[in-house]
């Protein structure tokens, strides 16, 4: 092969692997139901399998994606489904949740750094958005609509994204992630535990050192 196919070819090859492996890993094997080692030795990218000859229906069933407690700091709730609480997801590359907000309410700005969500309306009205990472001349594009009963909205993965309820009922949504565990991260920064200093908090967000304390003191 000449040398400038081989190149090509290896090149070819490095952002195949790179494509294939942005996401969660294709499972080899028709399931792998997660249980927790049971001598936590060792942690790995996702969980370990049950003997798939003690497996049962009930592994792949999770009861109780109903309407959550609203009354809450934001006015939301959200119950997540994923590997840990539906263990036959595992390995299989996806998750949901069910979101609600009471009028007012908001689910604050986050994201989740390991999967892209694809979001349903079910029920009442929603402003909702994300914001691009850094765009080659250097902005960050920030993508709003309004959402009603029936609308479908994807926030691509690892994108700061939030959802406001601007109606005057409820409003429900259901939430797929392209991940069994897509993570969130939402109140990381001023919410660490230990803490960021204030000094450097105030310094990246030109905030008074007394507010970042009075923040962290709230969320941590």
């Amino acid at each position: 092969m000449a040398p400038c196919n081989m190149l090509v070819y290896v090149t070819i090859l490095v952002l195949s692997s790179y494509v294939t492996h942005a996401s969660d890993l294709t499972p080899l094997q028709d399931f792998c139901v997660g249980v927790d080692d049971p001598n936590d030795a060792l942690f790995v990218n996702g969980r370990f399998c049950k003997n798939p000859m003690d497996v049962t229906a009930d592994d792949f069933l999770f009861k109780g994606l109903l309407a959550g407690n609203t009354n809450t700091r934001l006015g939301s709730h959200v119950t997540l489904v994923n590997a840990t609480v539906l263990p036959g997801l595992n390995t299989l590359g996806i998750s949901l949740a069910r979101v609600d907000i009471a009028p007012g309410g908001l689910n604050g700005p986050h994201i989740h750094p390991r999967g892209t969500q694809v979001q349903t309306m079910l029920e009442g009205t929603l402003f909702v958005g994300f914001v691009t990472s850094d765009l080659p001349n250097g902005e960050n594009k920030f993508f709003t609509k309004v959402l009603n009963k029936g609308d479908v909205f994807v926030s691509p993965q690892g994108l700061i994204h939030f959802e406001l309820n601007i109606g005057d009922t409820a409003a429900v949504s259901m939430h797929a992630f392209s991940s069994q565990n897509p993570g969130v991260m939402a109140n990381s920064v001023f919410g660490a535990n230990p803490p960021i200093r204030a000094d450097v908090l105030s310094k990246a967000f030109d905030l008074d050192e007394k507010l970042i304390k009075e923040i962290q003191s709230r969320l941590i």
